[in-house]
């Protein structure tokens, strides 16, 4: 990738230990988010990996900060949303679109109610904002549950996104937490 995604990925790391955040991420040691991961790390951050153990050998584990290995896809979301305060995608491929709207999906659902950051790097995401757009427009997004993601050009409006968020009062009000009906 070009050069500014790897220094918007330093800068990243930075800027989240700089403000007192760790960081919860897949384990990788490849990629934006294991540079994101050094960058907190060399920031006295706290670091977080969790990651299945069929993917060590693609990703390629990395030893910075705690390790967490899992069974599954799906084991490592769910310990990711449990542990993290809240989420900032990169540019990334097919596991990063998966990945951040499963997580959009959650909070629509109200399974989550935390900050949902997206770092539009050189407007690599401004596609997907206007698809948004286009979806709320179309009526098949509710108006209002657009802003359930920050969209964000630098790594210092991201991390100030965080702690500006409020979820959106337009997604589903649904109880996660209550036992089923007898």
């Amino acid at each position: 990738p070009d050069s500014s995604y790897n220094a918007a990925a330093d800068e990243l790391g930075k800027e989240l230990a700089s403000a007192g955040y760790g960081l919860v991420y897949g384990g990788g040691s490849r990629g934006l988010m294991g540079r994101v991961a050094r960058a907190v790390d060399e920031n006295s951050g706290e670091v977080l990996g969790i990651m299945p153990r069929a993917l060590t050998k693609l990703e390629g584990a990395t030893e910075i900060g705690r390790h967490i290995l899992v069974d599954s896809m799906h084991e490592r979301k769910s310990m990711m949303n449990e542990n993290a305060m809240a989420f900032i995608a990169l540019p990334g491929g097919y596991g990063t679109f998966e990945e951040l709207l499963e997580i959009v999906t959650w909070s629509v659902l109200s399974i989550h109610s935390k900050p949902i950051v997206v770092l539009n790097i050189n407007g690599y995401y401004s596609s997907l904002k206007d698809l948004i757009d286009k979806a709320v427009g179309a009526g098949f997004i509710k108006e209002g549950n657009q802003d359930i993601i920050s969209f964000c050009d630098t790594p210092q409006e991201a991390v100030a996104a965080i702690a500006a968020y409020q979820a959106p009062n337009t997604r589903f009000n649904l109880n996660w937490t209550t036992d089923k009906p007898t």
